[in-house]
């Protein structure tokens, strides 16, 4: 089993406690920010960064659909870790500033892929469609802070 990893990154024009901030929120502007990949959102716990245990349903494609069950930290400042208590999947969030009034944000994702011919189509593909989705939060997230 080889770790698979996807990354996507956006540089928002907004400074980089406010991206932090809403990215941290999961409990009013998180489901904002998803795309239509996401169902079933519901947050059981916390609801402001470390602490948080958010559900949702991730539908990377008309047959992957992945329950997860996500544990949040926040291990440095302007990073978020989003654990997901029903896989070896990781999403690590970080915003840094980028300049004056704007902020990086970076999204990376790895997991623990299959092995033989579906791990390679994994490897192969699953970042790419991934990274599709990253980018869309990331397009939400900056019309939501830009405002």
């Amino acid at each position: 089993m080889a770790q698979v990893e996807a990354t996507t990154e956006r540089v928002i024009a907004a400074d980089a406690e406010t991206v932090f901030d809403a990215l941290a929120d999961y409990r009013d502007t998180r489901p904002k920010l998803l795309s239509e990949h996401f169902s079933e959102y519901e947050v059981r716990e916390g609801g402001d960064g470390e602490g948080t245990l958010v559900h949702w349903r991730l539908q990377a494609t008309s047959k992957r659909v992945r329950d997860c069950l996500l544990e949040v930290t926040e291990p440095t400042d302007g990073q978020l870790v989003e654990k997901d208590r029903n896989s070896s999947m990781v999403t690590t969030w970080t915003v840094t500033p980028a300049g004056e009034g704007r902020a990086r944000a970076v999204v990376t994702t790895v997991w623990d892929g299959a092995g033989g011919v579906g791990g390679f189509f994994e490897r192969t593909f699953a970042p790419k469609g991934l990274g599709r989705i990253h980018d869309a939060v990331l397009a939400n997230l900056a019309a939501e802070v830009e405002k």
